[in-house]
């Protein structure tokens, strides 16, 4: 079974990529083999997801690394990426590579992980309750669910 976990702050403007990108999924037919979940910035509700070792996980995120707003990026991460990052939980906030090495460090076997990530153009911040995506991270949203639906079917094969 595979897991597709959107995850995102809905009042940060483009980082509700991710959850944006499980609700669009969710209202399409069924993927099959796939769970299709948007955590928001719900860490332990992922935590818990990842206990159930699923055989394939892909975490869809607002990602910046420096590119254009709304490029997509398919991240690879290797299990050695978990093993310096500190196994904890914001409360407020949900970094996923944190939960990764967490849900390591508690048992689940982390395999087959993927990270769809977008560019972003802006974030907002608390204060400032910016609700919605920036157009262009908007027009990439079916980029990526087109990825995603990609990544299920290799994993079905």
């Amino acid at each position: 079974m595979i897991l597709v976990a959107g995850i995102g702050n809905i009042f940060l403007g483009d980082d509700a990529f991710g959850s944006e990108v499980a609700r669009r999924i969710l209202q399409r037919p069924v993927m099959i083999n796939a769970v299709v979940k948007d955590f928001g910035i719900r860490a332990v509700d992922l935590l818990y997801s990842l206990l159930d070792n699923y055989d394939r996980v892909i975490i869809v995120d607002a990602t910046p690394r420096g590119g254009e707003p709304g490029s997509i990026y398919l991240i690879e991460p290797a299990e050695a990426d978990f093993g310096g990052i500190p196994a904890s939980l914001d409360p407020h906030s949900m970094n996923p590579m944190r939960v990764l090495a967490l849900a390591r460090s508690m048992g689940a076997e982390i395999r087959n992980v993927r990270i769809v990530g977008c560019e972003p153009e802006t974030t907002g911040s608390a204060d400032s309750g910016t609700i919605g995506l920036s157009p262009r991270v908007a027009q990439a949203v079916p980029k990526a669910i087109q990825l995603i639906e990609s990544l299920v079917q290799e994993a079905v094969v």
